[in-house]
């Protein structure tokens, strides 16, 4: 296995890893919900199978950038894996749902960024982060639902 893509798996794991950190709980359970919300059992492989299509997507990236110039898609790459491993800290750690929500917006915008500077290194590099979008969106529109649901406990 090539050196880099375990990297890519490692830092990946990494940010995952704050989501198995920082669980739901009993404050979350006691949060009202949308009707819409995925059952809580929907995460885990969604996010799972959304982790490994960013680490190749990151890795084939890397892979196909040209000599030096590699350093702003990656650097970019890299904000939104932290702002990724910071949400779940915000949200369930913190409890503060609005700042959680403004964070993800910085999040949604960072991943888009990613997709744009990857698209002239690697089309496939791009498009594995579309579904990562897609669902992001759809977490921001959650996340949104649940400040409407509970301003009590929807902090900044």
């Amino acid at each position: 296995m090539d050196g880099a893509l375990i990297v890519f798996v490692v830092v990946n794991v990494a940010a995952a890893s704050s989501g198995g950190f920082f669980q739901p709980g009993d404050w979350y359970d006691g949060l009202a919900k949308p009707w819409w919300r995925p059952p809580a059992w929907l995460f885990g492989p969604a996010w799972t199978v959304l982790y490994i299509m960013i680490a190749i997507s990151g890795w084939m990236a890397w892979h196909a950038a040209a000599p030096g110039e590699a350093w702003v898609p990656m650097t970019i790459y890299g904000i939104q894996t932290v702002l990724n491993a910071a949400w779940s800290g915000i949200f369930f750690g913190m409890r503060r749902m609005k700042l959680a929500l403004f964070e993800m917006a910085f999040l949604w915008l960072a991943i888009l960024a990613t997709i744009v500077v990857f698209w002239p290194i690697s089309q496939t590099a791009a498009l594995l982060l579309v579904p990562y979008l897609a669902w992001v969106s759809f977490a921001f529109m959650l996340n949104r639902a649940m400040v409407q649901l509970n301003p009590e406990s929807a902090t900044a």
